[in-house]
């Protein structure tokens, strides 16, 4: 583990090949104002709601470095994960992301770590604390080879079974 924890956009800046995140939560920042309006009936447009976010991984992508996102989801989804998925295409996919989505009960013989994950190259690990109900707490960064490949395989294994954006229906 980091004491130093470098910003997320630093992380990404030097990354030169590959950046992977697993999601496994059925609820972020339920506070994110823009999730409070697509709740009110607001139609989100990725790029204007989420400038910042967009620009970064558009100008990753563009650097050749390959973005893949897969989201281990309960089903019936709950409202912020419904909220990611009608975003997704507009945001995401959109900057340049790959996204696969995996019913929980389809990861239950998978070996997760016990919170998200970033992992940047191969070689460094983001992970991310949120509180019970979903805000963001706080993140470490470890470079440490055994934590980076347990991360790296749980990441794959879980792509392995997900479903393609385009092609998963919630249930």
């Amino acid at each position: 583990m980091s004491p130093e924890v470098p910003s997320f956009s630093d992380l990404l800046a030097e990354c030169d090949e590959s950046a992977v995140h697993l999601e496994m939560r059925d609820s972020y920042t339920p506070s994110d104002p823009v999730f409070r309006d697509w709740k009110a009936g607001v139609r989100i447009d990725g790029p204007k709601h989420y400038p910042e976010w967009f620009g970064l991984v558009s100008a990753t992508v563009a650097r050749g470095v390959q973005i893949r996102r897969l989201r281990i989801v309960s089903e019936p989804l709950a409202d912020f994960i419904r909220f990611e998925y009608d975003v997704t295409v507009g945001l995401n996919v959109a900057a340049g992301e790959q996204v696969r989505w995996l019913p929980r009960r389809r990861a239950s013989d998978l070996a997760l770590p016990g919170n998200d994950f970033w992992v940047f190259d191969g070689r460094i690990v983001r992970f991310g604390y949120f509180t019970g109900d979903g805000e963001f707490v706080g993140q470490d960064v470890w470079e440490d080879p055994d934590v980076v490949k347990l991360c790296t395989s749980a990441f794959e294994a879980a792509w392995e079974r997900g479903v393609d954006h385009d092609d998963y229906r919630p249930a």
